[in-house]
C-alpha cells in the first residue's frame, strides 16, 4: 500500500513532464499575453509536424504587433517549404514601416530563391554603393586609361526573382566604360570630362533584366596607363626588321650557293681544259707518226708559239705593276 502511494505521485510527475514537453504552455501563455490568438492544439500540432513552435509563435507575435495580416498557417507553410520564417517576417515589417509594397507570397518566393529578402528591403530603403574594379581601355590615340566607378543601386523588388545580380551590373558597367573610352578621339578628352563615361553608361539602361535599379554612376578615379599605340608600332617595326633580316639572310644564302655553283662550274671547266691540253702532245705525236704533220710544220708552229709568248710578255711589261710571264723570260 505504501509502494502504491509512492508510485502514484511519481507517475503524475512523469505525466506532467511529458505534457510540458509536448505542449509548449509557456509559448501559449506568451501569445495570450501578447493578445495573439494561438490555440494549444495548434502548438501541439506544430510539435508533431516537426515545426519549431518557438520560431512560429515569436514571428507571429512580431507580425501581428507590426500590423501585418498573417496567420500561423502561412508561417508554417513557408517553414515546411524550407524558408527562413524569421527573416521573411523581419523583411515584411521593414517594408511595411518604410511604405514599400511587399506581399507575403513575393517575400516567400524571394527567400526560397536563395536571396536575402531582408537585405533587399534594406537596400530599397538605403541604396547600396557598388565599387567596380579598375577597368582598362584604350582611346583612339593609343593611350591606355584605367577607370574605377562607384555605382549607387537600390533593389527592384518586382525583378528580384529571376533578375541578374551584382556581377551582371559590374560587367555591364565595365563594358560601358570600355566602349566610351574606346570611342574617344584622345585620352585627354576623357580626363577633361570623366562625366562623359557616366552619361554614356547611364543612357544604355544597364539595369534592364537585373534585380537592381541604377541611381547614379560616378567615376571615382581615372589613371593613365601605357602608350599602347606606340608599343604596337615598336612591335610592328621590330617584326618588320626581323622579316627584312630574314629575307636578307635568304638572299645572302642564295648568293653564296650561286657562287659555290659558279666555282664548281669553273673548276669543272678547268679540269676539262687540263684534260684537253693533256691530249695535245699525244695528238701531235700521233700526227707526226702518221705523217699528217711534218717536222718543219712542227718547228714553224713552235716559232709561232714563241713569238706569241714574246709579244704577250712585252705587252705585260709595258703595263704598270705587271711583269712578263716565265715563258717570255726564258
Amino acid at each position: 500500500m505504501n509502494a502504491l502511494a509512492l508510485l502514484i505521485p511519481f507517475l503524475i510527475f512523469l505525466l506532467l513532464i511529458l505534457f510540458l514537453a509536448i505542449v509548449p504552455v509557456g509559448l501559449w501563455i506568451r501569445a495570450r499575453a501578447s493578445g495573439v490568438p494561438v490555440s494549444i492544439g495548434s502548438l501541439v500540432g506544430m510539435r508533431f509536424r516537426h515545426i519549431s513552435p518557438q520560431k512560429i509563435v515569436d514571428s507571429y507575435i512580431r507580425a501581428r504587433k507590426a500590423g501585418l495580416d498573417l496567420t500561423t498557417d502561412d508561417l508554417e507553410n513557408h517553414y515546411l517549404a524550407g524558408g527562413n520564417v524569421v527573416r521573411v517576417v523581419s523583411a515584411l515589417i521593414s517594408a511595411h514601416q518604410a511604405g514599400i509594397e511587399l506581399p507575403f507570397k513575393t517575400s516567400c518566393a524571394i527567400d526560397l530563391a536563395g536571396r536575402d529578402v531582408l537585405e533587399a528591403v534594406q537596400m530599397s530603403v538605403v541604396p547600396k554603393v557598388i565599387e567596380t574594379p579598375p577597368v582598362a581601355a584604350i582611346a583612339k590615340d593609343g593611350i591606355e586609361l584605367r577607370a574605377k566607378a562607384r555605382v549607387t543601386v537600390r533593389t527592384n523588388i518586382e525583378r528580384l526573382v529571376g533578375g541578374a545580380g551584382e556581377e551582371t551590373i559590374i560587367a555591364r558597367i565595365g563594358e560601358g566604360i570600355v566602349t566610351t573610352i574606346g570611342s574617344s578621339l584622345s585620352h585627354e578628352a576623357v580626363l577633361e570630362n570623366p562625366d562623359l563615361i557616366s552619361q554614356t553608361v547611364l543612357g544604355k539602361g544597364l539595369d534592364a533584366g537585373t534585380a537592381y535599379e541604377i541611381l547614379s554612376i560616378d567615376i571615382a578615379d581615372v589613371d593613365v596607363g601605357r602608350n599602347v599605340g606606340a608599343q604596337l608600332q615598336m612591335d610592328q617595326a621590330e617584326a618588320d626588321r626581323r622579316i627584312a633580316q630574314a629575307k636578307a639572310e635568304e638572299r645572302r644564302a642564295m648568293a653564296v650557293a650561286h657562287e659555290q655553283e659558279m666555282k664548281a662550274s669553273v673548276q669543272e671547266m678547268r679540269a676539262k681544259v687540263v684534260e684537253a691540253e693533256a691530249q695535245v702532245p699525244l695528238a701531235m705525236a700521233e700526227a707526226l707518226k702518221t705523217g699528217k704533220l711534218g717536222v718543219m710544220d712542227y718547228y714553224q708552229m713552235k716559232n709561232v708559239i714563241a713569238d706569241t709568248d714574246m709579244r704577250t710578255g712585252i705587252a705585260q711589261a709595258a703595263a704598270p705593276g705587271t711583269s712578263a710571264p716565265d715563258t717570255a723570260k726564258k
